[in-house]
């Protein structure tokens, strides 16, 4: 997938001020406080109830209207909230299922790293999930983990779940025949899955880069590779952390006996250590393009300083002839005073004699190989051998 290019209008304060760290809204705040971002979107809050033989698919106002999802013993529900902006329905929200005041203070507070938390019978997890629009976003996804319901809040509406649940609607997969854990798995999984694209994404434009360097049309080139640099940074910043979350839960799990959904844990494990493989060989690849860049400035230069000097070199033993006859020695006066001026052909002479010089100059320096050489421009189009920086899921 190709996003759009970095193009022209690249500037300071650009993409970055959707990336960079939000400050804590609790500062001077008591521990457990939901304090929700300014500008934050109300909460909309959707249930989808399943067992093997069933699926329901509601949307509620109230936190009230969960109880019955609460008081239920049989198959899974999945309460998902878009938009943390109401504090008092995060409030009930915790207050109805039991949820520790930290994790919920947490969940407002976006500059999270993703983690997870075990508080007895709720396992609480936090997430990145990325998106391109047209600029990097990292949006957090929090989720509450327990027997019978997973709880996931994300800051605003739109995401990446929809094959997940036409997978519940339409029963395929395992999804409808296992519990909670597997669908937290799930929604880990489908989560994990996003940074593919993206990732793919900065490949491509890697690659575009690559090509105009070697073409030597290298406007913006700098600019646009400290700008991938930086979104490839914050990527693995995202994910890293995500791959020890996963290896948390698959600890966790492997201990009860009763369960099996640390195999697939480990296999989305698997999948992070490939993003990060992928994401380390770009880096390594824009700041070999920027060393590229700068080699091929450094080369151009040097052609440049070449051409002035070789035109300098022939310049001087010419100004030094246009100077010795310039003198003004009077020929009257003594015979040695310059008898050359004297002389019918003598103009003729010294112009021949400047010619002559700078033929043989010129001559000198092609037998030298310092002008003329033809091996210069397989230089500028020599590249590093490519190395395959895409990145597969297995």
């Amino acid at each position: 997938m190709r996003g759009a290019p970095i193009g022209k209008k690249i500037h300071r304060k650009r993409k970055r001020s959707a990336l960079r760290r939000r400050q804590p809204q609790t500062l001077g705040l008591a521990p457990g406080s939901i304090a929700p971002p300014p500008g934050a979107p109300p909460a909309i809050i959707r249930i989808i109830s399943y067992d093997a033989d069933r699926v329901e698919e509601r949307s509620v106002k109230h936190v009230s209207d969960l109880k019955s999802v609460h008081g239920s013993s049989t198959g899974v529900s999945w309460i998902n909230i878009d938009g943390i902006g109401d504090a008092d329905t995060l409030s009930q929200l915790g207050e109805l299922f039991g949820l520790h005041v930290l994790a919920l203070e947490d969940v407002v507070n976006l500059h999270q790293r993703p983690k997870f938390e075990d508080y007895g019978d709720t396992d609480f997890i936090v997430l990145r999930m990325p998106s391109l629009h047209p600029h990097l976003d990292l949006e957090q996804v929090s989720m509450f983990v327990r027997d019978g319901f997973v709880i996931t809040i994300q800051e605003r509406s739109g995401d990446c779940f929809d094959s997940l649940r036409d997978r519940i609607r339409s029963g395929k997969g395992r999804v409808r025949q296992r519990g909670s854990a597997y669908l937290a798995y799930a929604v880990l999984d489908a989560i994990v899955e996003t940074f593919y694209p993206t990732v793919e994404n900065y490949s491509d434009q890697l690659e575009e880069i690559e090509s105009r360097v070697l073409a030597n049309r290298t406007e913006n080139v700098v600019a646009e590779v400290h700008a991938v640099r930086h979104d490839l940074r914050v990527l693995r910043r995202a994910v890293a952390p995500t791959r020890e979350v996963l290896s948390a839960m698959a600890r966790a799990d492997a201990s009860d006996p009763h369960a099996d959904t640390h195999i697939f844990l480990r296999d989305c494990q698997d999948h992070t250590a490939q993003l990060i493989e992928a994401l380390d060989t770009n880096r390594e690849l824009a700041s070999s393009l920027m060393d590229m860049h700068l080699s091929n400035v450094s080369m151009r230069m040097n052609e440049v300083m070449k051409v002035l000097t070789i035109i300098a070199t022939i310049f001087m033993p010419l100004g030094f002839i246009a100077g010795l006859y310039g003198m003004n020695f009077d020929g009257g006066l003594s015979p040695w005073n310059m008898p050359e001026l004297r002389w019918r052909y003598g103009y003729l002479f010294a112009l021949g004699t400047m010619g002559l010089t700078a033929i043989g100059l010129i001559l000198f320096f092609r037998s030298k190989g310092w002008i003329g050489a033809s091996g210069n421009g397989a230089n500028h189009r020599a590249g590093p051998e490519k190395e395959s920086n895409k990145v597969g899921r297995t």
